[in-house]
């Protein structure tokens, strides 16, 4: 399974975000991307999913234009998660997952025997299967997070796009989550995801793009693309990137900030 994204400008009525990106992803590959707030990366990601209209351009799986796809299509296609949300309705955590299983039923069919199985299995991989009979309205933000993966992972997509899945998640969780994140790559899984921690595109992908006033300003390797004069671009601090030996003989870059080196008017 391969997307590609040709040209596509994107934003909402009468209103441009962003315009003339291009990128591919492959099936089995990790596309992390990084931007400010407000930079118009959410708006890109409901663009490719089809949520919004593109104002320019093309979004193809496998060379064919999604335009025209039929929801139940585009559901088989990509999964999504969007950044946490309380719900409305007081529905148990997992009744939330096994909602991913409805791309996979017919109009009125019900869950079967196997749905509710993968659903469980969703659970248990992300660590929350002790939560699921708690109302989805009635666990903190990070458990609700977690759950919104949990059901991306049940519907069992080709492609994964994921908006800030570490965002209100503990130390231990953001660890976790990114795992799975690499996992799924292995699994053979196109994986999109976006974050504000350059770290985390060091730890689980394999590219990094950069999204800087709506244009797409740099994409690559992390090691590549992620440089202190790349963030600060993007985010008007100063940061330094350093390399350092692991425990096991390799080694990994980080990024620090230097607190007496930002410019606090920056925005």
């Amino acid at each position: 399974m391969r997307l590609e994204v040709d040209q596509l400008a994107f934003g909402y009525p009468g209103r441009a975000v962003g315009r003339d990106v291009s990128f591919a992803l492959e099936a089995g590959e990790v596309l992390c991307w990084l931007g400010p707030n407000g930079g118009g990366k959410t708006t890109l990601f409901r663009t490719i999913l089809g949520l919004l209209e593109p104002q320019g351009g093309h979004v193809r799986v496998d060379g064919q234009r999604i335009t025209g796809w039929t929801r139940s299509r585009r559901a088989r296609t990509f999964g999504y998660v969007p950044q946490a949300q309380l719900g409305a309705f007081p529905f148990t955590v997992h009744e939330m997952v096994l909602m991913g299983r409805t791309a996979h039923l017919g109009l009125v069919a019900t869950p079967t025997h196997h749905d509710h199985q993968v659903a469980g299995d969703a659970l248990r991989t992300l660590g929350i299967d002790h939560l699921r009979d708690r109302p989805y309205t009635e666990i903190s933000g990070g458990e609700r997070q977690l759950t919104l993966i949990a059901r991306a992972l049940a519907q069992e997509p080709q492609i994964l796009v994921m908006d800030e899945p570490t965002a209100n998640l503990d130390y231990g969780n953001r660890v976790r989550v990114l795992g799975h994140i690499q996992g799924l790559g292995a699994r053979g899984i196109a994986v999109m995801l976006s974050t504000h921690d350059p770290d985390q595109a060091f730890l689980c992908a394999d590219r990094a793009a950069l999204l800087h006033g709506g244009r797409l300003a740099a994409l690559g390797a992390p090691t590549e693309v992620i440089t202190p004069s790349a963030l600060r671009t993007l985010y008007g601090v100063e940061v330094d990137v350093v390399t350092i030996p692991l425990a096991d003989g390799r080694t990994s870059r980080v990024c620090v900030p230097s607190l007496s080196r930002t410019d606090a008017t920056t925005p």
